[in-house]
């Protein structure tokens, strides 16, 4: 059987009241108080993926967009290691090419010849982020 000893707090806790007489001065009279609305300079920008930041939302019929998300050479999709989407758009990337693939607008086994020489939206060689591979 465990006891526990409790010991009574010795620091009383006290409120600090100020006396009505003392009132703080509007920020219009006085120009040199810090402004506290104000935001955070030196707060960094939060890293948003590529589809977030141009608010770009991926949709079955624009397979040109899609299709940079597809290895050339397997047809695989792009994990978002490679792609640096977030999660929420790399699982709709992913439906979206499910879609357009059972739709047949998009070869399911290897890139379409005529988007081979599309711009690059990441390199497939160099990761974003760290993978077991």
């Amino acid at each position: 059987m465990f006891r526990v000893f409790v010991r009574p707090n010795a620091v009383v806790s006290r409120s600090f009241r100020l006396s009505p007489a003392v009132k703080f001065e509007s920020t219009a009279a006085n120009n040199d108080e810090p402004i506290f609305d104000m935001e955070n300079p030196f707060e960094k920008e939060k890293p948003q993926c590529l589809l977030c930041r141009l608010k770009i939302i991926p949709d079955y019929k624009n397979v040109k967009l899609l299709s940079q998300f597809q290895s050339p050479y397997t047809g695989r999709i792009y994990g978002k290691h490679i792609t640096g989407l977030c999660e929420a758009q790399q699982k709709l990337v992913e439906a979206e090419i499910v879609k357009a693939q059972s739709c047949g607008l998009m070869a399911a086994y290897l890139k379409e010849p005529c988007y081979l020489k599309d711009p690059k939206l990441f390199d497939a060689d160099n990761p974003i982020r760290p993978h077991r591979f």
